[in-house]
């Protein structure tokens, strides 16, 4: 069993790093000529266990992102007692089996990227009547092994999620390629939100956050820098 007073030193070590991020962004959104308060941090809690999630909680922190269904299904209803007013990002690949605990566990879900997945999320929000805000994820690098519609074919995509499926989609994600100059990418993304009249944008995390609030970065999704390295799965 963890000591207090270990849990206790993850609690302020936790705090810390948020206040330190969150000085970061007010320098970011200043540099850029931008509002103060303009830019959410989307604490990125995966792999990491619930206490370090109640660390960020108690520090104020209210938005947290999970790559996985199963893992945000064991951690955050337990959590969501203690803070209802918690918002819940999706950020990584969703299986259209898991549409429905994904629509009814998450406030923003950041990874639709194809007809089928779109198709599936449409129906369980018919379905239970509740309807989390979506956002496209475009594979800003055309990267074979990755998610995310090909810029190509983005504004299409995005028309068909509206049209089509009646998405309540409101802006876009994209992660670049690790060794790419990520402002080329956060351009680009912002580009198409532009076209398509989209206000969200998710781009930036830990290393290149700051660039991506000079692009037009809306939320940022930081996960190292608030909790340390991530964790083993399992581990």
């Amino acid at each position: 069993m963890q000591a207090p007073e270990t849990v206790a030193g993850v609690a302020v070590d936790v705090a810390a790093r948020l206040a330190a991020i969150g000085g970061r962004i007010a320098a970011a959104e200043a540099a850029a000529g931008r509002k103060p308060g303009s830019v959410a941090l989307v604490a990125v809690a995966k792999t990491h266990p619930a206490a370090a999630a109640r660390a960020a909680i108690d520090a104020g922190q209210r938005a947290f992102g999970e790559n996985r269904v199963q893992e945000a299904k064991a951690k955050w209803p337990a959590l969501r007692e203690a803070a209802p007013d918690l918002a819940l990002h999706l950020i990584g690949p969703l299986q259209t089996n898991k549409a429905r605990d994904a629509v009814a566990l998450f406030d923003v879900i950041e990874t639709v990227d194809r007809p089928k997945l779109a198709a599936a999320l449409a129906r369980e929000m018919d379905r239970s009547g509740r309807r989390p805000s979506c956002l496209v994820e475009i594979n800003t690098g055309a990267e074979a092994q990755k998610a995310g519609i090909h810029p190509a074919g983005a504004d299409d995509f995005i028309a068909a999620c509206r049209a089509t499926y009646g998405l309540p989609v409101d802006g876009l994600m994209c992660i670049p390629p690790a060794d790419d100059e990520p402002a080329l990418h956060f351009a680009l993304l912002a580009e198409i939100a532009r076209r398509n009249g989209l206000a969200r944008l998710s781009m930036g995390m830990t290393a290149d956050f700051e660039t991506a609030i000079q692009l037009g970065a809306t939320h940022v999704r930081l996960g190292t820098a608030i909790f340390g390295p991530r964790r083993a799965r399992g581990g």
